[in-house]
């Protein structure tokens, strides 16, 4: 049996299976033998659990998700109650089989949903505005320099989701792909973002700050000039840059932290994002969960500094963003691991299809600008429903 039919069989039989962008292609995970709901009241004991093994192999790991209300609380950022849909805050699987796929996804099905209603915003323009007014004024106070704002975009749906990541991974294929299926959830999402990776002692991260539409007239070269000339976009690279570059200072070496690739464009399927790469020795007896502490939640989706403006968003957010800006990876029982930041996702849980996307207020933004922005990042995942 060849890898794709593989790959229909286990949709087909209604197996749970993880995809994974990696190197060479795409990582099937399957065969769960164990699956680890989170909450605030196990997760330290998930994370300090001692997972020793005589011979590695290749399935000797955990792979799964923190949500971003887990990951507040497990860095002592109290969460205000909100709209909840009471989607778990965090799961993590072992699985037994791990098959290797290549890039090109050939199940796609080419289902067409036929949606009657469009996708409703949870946040109009206008109510937009007011929170942008709002965070500005707390910039000018100096509570925050930079704070992202998030939208929803929300459908009820049922859905493939291979069928969509299949498409996906055709048209918007992004270095931090990844799905999950399972009995009562599905998670697509095409992230571009890691946020660690961590193989013995070295440890690097690569934030995201800085997008620019595509158009006839902006090709890769004229995006880095766009992005050299924009002070806006400068000033908002620049400062996450330094905010990562301060946590992963937190648990490396001193001296051994250096901006690896600085200001470079990367290309997506309608957009064009403004990237560095931050690497680091990490300090003697350092473990995941400082690891974990200290980089989450990503602050590129966030804003900073990173705590105080975490504070601010919380209050201001009336619902969960559930997935939205936690982490997707693994733990490897050697002590390795890869986590990415959550965006540019879609989840289905009790037939709601749930897009969340935000944008960078700085001093310099401009409403209109920034809630088109948002539209931008959604569109990519708004489209695959067509």
């Amino acid at each position: 049996m060849n890898k794709t039919n593989q790959l229909r069989d286990i949709n087909r039989f209604k197996q749970s299976y993880i995809i994974y962008k990696s190197d060479k292609g795409f990582n099937l995970y399957t065969d769960f033998s164990k699956k680890i709901i989170l909450n605030n009241r196990n997760i330290l004991g998930f994370l300090n659990k001692k997972k020793s093994v005589k011979r590695f192999k290749p399935t000797d790991l955990f792979i799964g998700f923190f949500g971003y209300e887990l990951l507040n609380n497990l860095i002592g950022i109290k969460v205000p109650k909100q709209k909840n849909s009471g989607f778990p805050k965090g799961i993590f699987y072992k699985p037994e089989k791990i098959i290797n796929l290549n890039n090109k996804l050939n199940y796609n099905q080419n289902l067409k949903l036929g949606l009657k209603k469009r996708f409703k915003i949870n946040i109009n323009q206008q109510s937009y505005t007011k929170i942008f007014d709002r965070f500005k004024k707390k910039i000018k106070s100096g509570e925050t320099y930079q704070i992202k704002i998030c939208t929803k975009y929300k459908i009820k749906s049922k859905i493939d989701p291979l069928d969509l990541f299949c498409k996906l991974s055709q048209t918007n294929l992004a270095p931090e792909s990844f799905m999950i299926k399972d009995k009562n959830y599905s998670i697509i999402s095409c992230s571009p973002e890691n946020l660690i990776t961590k193989k013995g002692s070295m440890i690097t991260t690569k934030p995201i700050a800085g997008t620019v539409k595509k158009s006839k007239n902006m090709d890769k070269k004229n995006a880095l000039k766009y992005f050299k000339n924009n002070l806006k976009e400068t000033k908002e690279h620049n400062m996450i840059v330094d905010m990562e570059r301060s946590d992963i200072s937190r648990i490396c070496k001193v001296g051994s932290v250096k901006l690896i690739r600085e200001k470079v464009v990367e290309e997506y399927k309608d957009l064009f994002h403004y990237v560095s790469l931050i690497k680091g020795e990490l300090k003697d007896k350092v473990s995941n969960i400082d690891i974990i502490k200290a980089m989450m939640p990503g602050g590129s989706v966030i804003g900073c500094p990173k705590i105080s403006t975490l504070n601010l968003l919380n209050e201001q957010e009336k619902e969960n963003r559930n997935i939205y800006t936690g982490s997707f990876g693994y733990l490897k029982f050697n002590g390795d691991l890869k986590f990415n930041i959550i965006i540019r996702s879609i989840l289905n849980f009790k037939n709601i299809s749930e897009i969340s996307v935000a944008s960078g207020v700085v001093v310099d933004s401009n409403s209109k600008h920034e809630f088109n922005e948002n539209y931008i990042k959604a569109k990519a995942l708004i489209d695959l429903f067509k």
